[in-house]
């Protein structure tokens, strides 16, 4: 039966394969790069808002350009970062987790990662707890056991 095929016929023809990757992708990604390291938010504190898909849209704050002749992708990340760490090895470890996931995942070449720090979160102040005098009837309470 395949005797009588030309072997031209079996040959497929020059096919072009052609992948899109939407920005929201990227974006995703980087915030689960994001949500790893310590110490760093997102711009208005919507980290964990984006982590729960609240904010499908558009994340504030990861900005995503696509270059489809080089297949590569330019990151731009505005967060803050808390006061008393590195601002240089906080960069340098959010970098190396954009790169790493970005490329395993989607299999392009990150041209740039671009890590912007808006703002410095200072560390909340710990409330002092004030002793209040017991109440007569609690004084009463407590005595008669």
């Amino acid at each position: 039966m395949y005797e009588k095929l030309d072997k031209k016929e079996l040959n497929l023809p020059d096919t072009v394969f052609i992948r899109d990757i939407e920005s929201r992708v990227f974006q995703a990604i980087v915030l689960q790069c994001l949500s790893k390291v310590e110490g760093i938010s997102l711009q208005e504190g919507n980290l964990f808002d984006s982590l729960l898909g609240r904010e499908v849209e558009r994340v504030k704050g990861i900005h995503v350009e696509q270059d489809q002749k080089q297949h590569s992708v330019l990151v731009k990340v505005e967060i803050n970062i808390a006061y008393g760490l590195s601002i240089p090895e906080k960069a340098d470890e959010i970098q190396t987790k954009i790169v790493e996931e970005i490329s395993h995942w989607s299999g392009l070449h990150v041209s740039t990662v671009h890590v912007i720090f808006k703002d410095l979160v200072l560390p909340l102040q710990e409330e002092e707890e004030v002793d209040e005098p017991a109440t007569v009837e609690e004084e009463a309470y407590e005595e008669s056991f």
